[in-house]
């Protein structure tokens, strides 16, 4: 028998429970690491999108390989479209809107039909979430 200390699986798979969201915002918007909760200020707005943005489909359940444990989502998907965005936040609902990820699309993307936001395969390496043990 032995004890080895770490943080388990079934730990690493409730951080990624939940019901995510992605909210839209414009290059005005201050979003970073110390970004605790969804905010309405500077969150995009425009034809065919609502405030708090869509909510997300999980691939798949979390799932744990090599110690890391991950999730990923269907794309996100506004159409019709009619706005700029310039980055977005992830963010959980089930825990009083916490603010769980920031994405920097790297410039203003303006949309005029559909506006899509593609994720990741839903693996260790790749998973948009992904929680590792330390």
């Amino acid at each position: 028998m032995a004890i080895t200390q770490t943080t388990t699986d079934a730990f690493q798979a409730y951080v990624l429970t939940g019901t995510f969201y992605l909210a839209l915002y414009t290059s005005s918007a201050t979003l970073d690491s110390s970004t605790t909760v969804y905010t309405i200020s500077n969150e995009v707005s425009g034809g065919g999108y609502t405030a708090g943005g869509v909510l997300l489909t999980l691939l798949a359940a979390p799932a744990t390989v090599d110690g890391i444990t991950y999730i990923s989502f269907s794309n996100a998907v506004w159409s019709p479209a009619s706005f700029t965005a310039r980055g977005g936040m992830i963010y959980n609902t089930a825990e009083a809107n916490q603010a769980v990820a920031i994405l920097d699309f790297g410039a203003d993307k303006t949309a005029t039909n559909t506006f899509t936001v593609q994720f990741p395969a839903a693996t260790s390496t790749t998973a948009i979430l992904r929680v590792a043990r330390g």
